[in-house]
């Protein structure tokens, strides 16, 4: 018999065609108080403590609700709806205000001291020892030994931080789709090149109007401040995106000040003296001013490339355009420079297009990890989806069991949030005869199919399907008992190793052939391409390293340094950083953060940790010199880097991880070799 709602319990495969919107309230409550129940049975259990009543049952506690939340929140990330909103917004607090509750726990609490000084938990080894130290560690730093007081404020804050990063993001998914720019005139198309035109013109017929219609979705935004001859509204586009949220109704400017006020209290009720404190002491970096010292190291590393870029740049268009032509503006950054890039290495980065469509890299990508991990990746059909562009699939291990799957969804929508992801449905565990399967997701804003011809991709989005790839692998892959450890849930600054180190193949010949070869005709990337593209690779590396830098530099400051106060607005104080990081000075009226949904859209999220990306690239760049050194099909490799590091999770340290894989510590100037960088700074 079918389920009236399909949220109040796990179904396999997900019934994306049965949930509605009207499910989400009275599911929600029927789980959390299954959950309460259950916690509360954790807290009082009778008899002895054991691993199994203490440990497995709060690892296992709220499987269910996690599971129906992560649903409602993955929908109405990419079919958002009034209804579902409305749904989703009316469940959020109370569901921030359980998992808050949990380390808030007394009893909860006292039950597991209790468990700690067993002789069984005194003897726990491997990675039900870490479960263990992990969770003791993390209830501290949620505030288990608070006063009352204190956890009654504890509460409130999560559950007002959970509130107002989702607005956050709300408002920043509906500033995207509010924008619009028709163009009837052709002549005033001048530089795009024919991909972008035809996207634009199936845009604005799906729209019912006439002409070209161009938006803030990426694929539309990169065309336009990459190719557009017109300087105006290139400017347009620019301010429209940088301003996105920072004004009227979705004025994202008050929610940052907010959010940066709990957090800051949020730490110093926990008795750490920062957020980012408070955060880093569970990653790599362990604090703040490592984390700091990191980012500001790598910057002087690159400063000095980074300025003789932006110096040839203006030569450049002084050359092309004059002696006196205008100093670069923000709007002119990306324009000019693919123009220098053309000129310099007879490339454009459209000239690749053709060589990838969407389908033959998916295909490619499979056959890698086929050959690297011994997986099986199969499209299986029937099984229910939310939007018809959505593919599911199949992971096979070498010995034929099921490891797991996962849903694609790869084009832009009005009611699909920006940027890409990889996220998790279900963590599998052992169940007596194996392993239940993971299950997943990964999502993206790429070119999409135009004119009859399949989708073709700039190398950008092939790196991009990689880059989410590698995180899903991370999941599908693990092998770790204790749900909370498991797959992806790492620390931070090491979680982009995998999905990061996946991108270097999208860089190699022997891979490429995979998968580079002409839609129409079946060729192979021609050599003279594929030599241009490898030496255009490091053009402006300096400036795309500064820019993450920037970002990372923003956010520690933002959460180390910021004093309201002191400094004023939040908004005015990231432009100050910021520009310290650009090639132009950014106009007075710039305010990116306030749509910066990585540092914003979660109570946590990347927040006092975008340097993470950076932190995991210098990983990735030297982990990948043991590929090429071996071989990029070497499968023995392949087999070390799954075993010590996309099925281990958090059982141990990332550095031992990481050290058992590469057989030393990581070498910090792989990443600058590998940009170009290392015998120029």
């Amino acid at each position: 018999m079918t389920n009236p709602n399909p949220l109040t319990q796990i179904e396999l495969p997900i019934p994306f065609d049965r949930i509605l919107a009207a499910h989400v309230q009275p599911a929600v409550a029927e789980l959390l108080q299954r959950a309460r129940a259950t916690i509360d049975a954790i807290a009082t259990a009778p008899g002895e403590r054991t691993f199994e009543n203490t440990m497995s049952a709060l690892d296992e506690c709220a499987e269910d609700l996690g599971y129906a939340i992560s649903v409602v929140r993955h929908l109405e990330a990419v079919v958002s709806s009034p209804e579902l909103r409305a749904a989703y917004n009316s469940v959020q607090p109370d569901v921030t205000a359980f998992y808050a509750s949990i380390p808030l726990n007394e009893a909860l609490w006292k039950a597991l001291r209790a468990y700690e000084e067993t002789g069984e938990a005194r003897q726990l080894e491997g990675v039900r020892r870490r479960f263990l130290e992990k969770t003791i560690d993390s209830f501290r730093r949620h505030g288990a030994e608070l006063d009352p007081a204190g956890k009654k404020r504890m509460e409130e804050i999560d559950i007002e931080l959970g509130a107002i990063t989702t607005k956050f993001a709300q408002n920043v998914l509906d500033e995207t789709a509010a924008f619009e720019h028709i163009v009837t005139e052709e002549s005033s198309l001048a530089g795009l090149p024919p991909s972008a035109l035809a996207a634009a013109r199936q845009s604005a017929e799906q729209k019912g109007v006439a002409g070209w219609r161009f938006t803030l979705q990426q694929p539309s935004y990169l065309a336009v401040m990459t190719y557009l001859d017109d300087a105006a509204v290139r400017e347009k586009f620019y301010r429209a995106y940088n301003r996105r949220a920072s004004s009227g109704d979705r004025d994202n400017s008050t929610l940052v000040a907010r959010i940066l006020e709990l957090r800051r209290e949020k730490a110093r009720l926990l008795g750490f003296e920062t957020f980012a404190d408070l955060v880093l002491a569970d990653r790599m970096a362990k604090n703040g001013s490592a984390a700091q010292t990191f980012v500001r190291d790598l910057t002087e590393r690159t400063r000095a490339a980074f300025e003789r870029e932006n110096h040839a740049l203006q030569a450049f268009r002084d050359r092309l355009e004059g002696a006196k032509s205008r100093p670069l503006a923000p709007w002119d950054l990306a324009y000019y420079a693919e123009k220098q890039r053309q000129a310099e290495y007879q490339f454009e980065e459209e000239d690749l297009r053709p060589y990838f469509p969407l389908e033959q890299v998916v295909a490619g990508m499979f056959e890698l990890v086929k050959r690297l991990y011994g997986i099986e990746v199969r499209e299986t059909g029937g099984v229910p989806v939310w939007h018809p562009d959505v593919k599911y699939y199949e992971v096979y291990d070498e010995d034929g069991s099921l490891l797991g799957g996962f849903y694609s969804d790869w084009y832009p929508r009005e009611t699909k949030r920006g940027g890409a992801w990889m996220d998790a449905f279900l963590t599998g565990h052992p169940d007596g005869s194996g392993w239940t399967p993971h299950i997943g997701l990964i999502c993206g804003n790429l070119t999409p199919p135009v004119d009859g011809k399949p989708a073709l991709l700039s190398h950008r989005d092939v790196e991009t399907i990689f880059h989410e790839f590698g995180h899903l692998l991370h999941h599908i892959l693990s092998r770790v008992e204790i749900r909370t450890l498991a797959g992806t849930a790492v620390a931070w600054d090491f979680v982009e190793l995998p999905s990061q180190i996946m991108e270097n193949w999208c860089w190699e010949r022997e891979s490429l052939d995979l998968f580079a070869r002409h839609w129409q005709t079946g060729h192979p990337l021609p050599e003279e391409l594929f030599q241009k593209m490898k030496r255009a690779r490091a053009f402006r590396a300096a400036n795309a390293q500064m820019r993450q830098l920037g970002f990372a530099a923003l956010d520690l400051a933002l959460h180390i340094d910021y004093d309201p106060v002191r400094d004023g607005a939040a908004l005015d104080y990231a432009r100050n950083i910021l520009q310290q990081y650009m090639p132009a000075p950014p106009p007075p009226d710039f305010a990116m953060i306030a749509a910066f949904t990585h540092l914003f859209a979660d109570p946590v999220g990347y927040g006092a940790g975008y340097y993470s990306y950076k932190w995991a690239e210098v990983l990735d760049a030297d982990a990948f010199t043991r590929f090429r050194t071996a071989g990029v099909f070497s499968a023995e490799v392949g087999r070390d880097f799954r075993q010590f590091i996309l099925s281990r999770g958090n059982s141990e340290e990332p550095a031992e991880l990481y050290r058992r894989f590469m057989r030393r510590n990581p070498d910090p100037n792989a990443l600058l070799e590998r940009l170009g960088l290392l015998a120029r700074v």
